[in-house]
């Protein structure tokens, strides 16, 4: 018998304008695949995915998708 291993999946979307955010910010949004306001990825839950979440926290909605 095989088991799974089931990855959590996070909805991310941009909600606040990356204006007056830092590069390291606006670096991390461009890293998780995010445009514009508005604009979303889904992104299995990593420890890179979850710090540059934790970076732009202000800028982002982030819902667990199942």
């Amino acid at each position: 018998m095989v088991k799974e291993h089931i990855m959590a999946t996070w909805k991310i979307t941009q909600v606040k304008s990356k204006n007056g955010a830092t590069k390291r910010q606006i670096a991390s949004l461009e890293s998780l695949g995010i445009r514009r306001i508005n604009h979303f990825v889904e992104l299995e839950v990593t420890p890179v995915v979850k710090g540059m979440v934790d970076k732009v926290l202000h800028l982002v909605k982030v819902e667990e998708i199942n």
